[in-house]
């Protein structure tokens, strides 16, 4: 009889870790050049391309909360200090807070990453001009070195997010006036900022030696290299197990099995880097101000059915990725959970959870006048919401959930989360760095 169990237990072990994926090689990965890795680092930490020169792209990235900004929805323009210890500008009030979370940008720079943004409005298509999707559709510029460098140029023209609130200054300007790229747009406003500091030149004839002049391309292939480079996570105790340098043993062990197997976690989070890349309708809950169009009233957002208009798509979002996830709370699109545990308990179920969803346990920064709960506390909205999870609820123990926990914790690798060249010590525009 035992020796039957133990049998029957090796073979649910062995079709349990069927879809287990192949160990991460550099072959995952496009070469960098380090001329430019080492220009998008102090283009990542200078303030120098926001609107009001007081935010950068670490603001809401930030090495300290693993890349992200350990908060459920982040204040950009009008916000000062750092993480959950950002709190608003009394003498600049933000309108909104941003209206998702801020995602993690560890591998980034693998290849199999072809959409990006929680909704995937910017992907690679080869049919469109320059090889990319995106909402700038033909007035994209072309160029661009890869997805990543395409991404990080709309940040800076979001007044919520980068470029400050209309008519704060020459960026945030030109963005209301739809003067984007070519001379004089927003763009190309930033680039003459950093082209025009001393400190940049040297380091940007040796990341672009062949260029008689860059423009905003240029620095965001920069600061792509440096993303790809300081955040490429393939190190962890997981790595090591699918390379046979280690192995998981004990909780971590069953969680991975229950990963793999009867919890379902790998339908949709698949493959080396734990993602399908695909949009699913998760029934994750949602605050804020949603994403509206200007001629909308309402706080929904709808997520992938605003790149595609398919009512299939409502409520659906882009599966992230899982490296280094038990350090990137809080979790889901809106952030609308702080614990990982509770997460995986409520996305096991995500219909019945919304019965018990506790909006105080939500790490919101202040923000006088928000109306963080309107899609909440609308029963038309909450049906939506509901009607949109096609996936079968799950039955999942607090044991399963703890092992779980535990093989997530395997995915952890101090070498990313640490980052490779760090925190700079000063920026060329001499502007203060967050710290």
């Amino acid at each position: 009889m035992i020796r039957s169990a133990i049998a029957a237990a090796l073979i649910w072990t062995t079709a349990a870790l069927a879809e287990m994926p192949q160990a991460v090689t550099d072959a995952d990965y496009a070469p960098l050049d380090m001329a430019q890795v080492r220009l998008g680092q102090m283009l990542f930490y200078d303030p120098i391309l926001s609107g009001n020169r007081n935010i950068s792209c670490a603001t809401c990235h930030h090495p300290k909360f693993a890349t992200a900004d350990g908060v459920a929805l982040g204040l950009g323009e009008g916000g000062v200090g750092l993480g959950p210890e950002r709190r608003v500008d009394p003498d600049n009030l933000p309108e909104h807070r941003i209206p998702r979370n801020a995602p993690a940008l560890f591998n980034l720079g693998a290849r199999e990453f072809t959409r990006l943004f929680h909704d995937g409005r910017i992907e690679v298509d080869a049919g469109k001009p320059g090889g990319l999707r995106t909402p700038m559709g033909s007035e994209m510029t072309m160029g661009f070195a890869n997805l990543l460098s395409a991404q990080t140029m709309f940040p800076v023209l979001s007044a919520d997010e980068m470029a400050g609130q209309y008519n704060e200054n020459d960026v945030s300007k030109a963005v209301r006036q739809g003067r984007i790229t070519g001379q004089g747009g927003a763009w190309d406003i930033l680039s003459q900022r950093v082209t025009g500091l001393p400190g940049y030149a040297p380091l940007i004839a040796q990341a672009f030696p062949q260029a008689e002049d860059i423009g905003f391309t240029q620095i965001s292939d920069a600061i792509a290299a440096f993303v790809a480079f300081e955040w490429r996570s393939d190190s962890s105790h997981f790595d090591a197990h699918l390379r046979g340098q280690d192995s998981l043993e004990g909780q971590p062990a069953q969680g991975m099995a229950l990963f793999y197997g009867d919890a379902g976690c790998a339908e949709c989070h698949s493959g080396p880097f734990q993602t399908d890349h695909a949009f699913h309708a998760m029934g994750v809950p949602q605050l804020g101000p949603g994403k509206a169009a200007a001629f909308e009233n309402h706080s929904r957002d709808l997520g992938r059915m605003k790149v595609t208009g398919r009512q299939e798509d409502a409520y659906a979002f882009r599966t992230p990725s899982l490296r280094n996830v038990t350090e990137t709370a809080p979790y889901g699109h809106s952030g609308s959970h702080a614990d990982l545990a509770a997460f995986i308990a409520d996305h096991a179920d995500p219909v019945t959870a919304l019965d018990r969803f506790d909006r105080a346990s939500v790490v919101l920064p202040a923000l006088p006048g928000a109306s963080d709960w309107v899609h909440f506390d609308t029963e038309e909205d909450q049906q939506a919401l509901r009607a949109a999870v096609t996936r079968p609820p799950r039955q999942i123990s607090e044991n399963e959930i703890a092992a779980l926990v535990a093989f997530l914790g395997s995915l952890r690798d101090p070498v990313a989360l640490n980052g490779r060249l760090g925190i700079p010590d000063a920026v060329p525009s001499g502007l203060p760095l967050d710290r």
